[in-house]
């Protein structure tokens, strides 16, 4: 079954406010081999915080994506300033796009990031595709 076409320009709310801590960006950076000791987030960190949302916006059964064969073919982010120890962020989520090309349905994600003052982080925007039925 192809993705819902009306899912496009589909804004989720926002989720429960997330706070970074210096030992999550530590953790995280050690992760990918980064050597920092600052106070400041790797670039990908953001993903940590977009992917639990990006995860609830494809699971809604109505969207009609087949997880079971869901591949992540691109990642972009778009950072206003770097992610601090002790930013507490929230993740909006937008549909930015919904398609098929032959049998592959694609959806494309815009994850904003924000202080809960409304101070624009970052924007990620990832594209997800999903074969369909051979």
């Amino acid at each position: 079954m192809p993705l819902n076409p009306a899912f496009a320009g589909r804004v989720y709310p926002a989720t429960v406010p997330y706070l970074i801590g210096r030992e999550k960006i530590r953790e995280f950076a050690e992760a990918i081999g980064d050597t920092r000791d600052e106070p400041t987030a790797p670039p990908t960190f953001a993903i940590a915080l977009t992917l639990r949302a990006e995860v609830a916006v494809v699971s809604d059964p109505e969207l009609g994506l087949d997880l079971t064969r869901l591949l992540h073919r691109e990642q972009r982010f778009d950072h206003r300033r770097p992610i601090r120890d002790g930013d507490e962020l929230t993740v909006t989520v937008t549909i930015s796009e919904v398609g098929r090309v032959g049998e592959t349905d694609m959806v494309t994600l815009s994850s904003d990031l924000r202080t809960v003052t409304g101070e624009h982080v970052c924007t990620t925007t990832s594209t997800l595709i999903a074969q369909g039925d051979d």
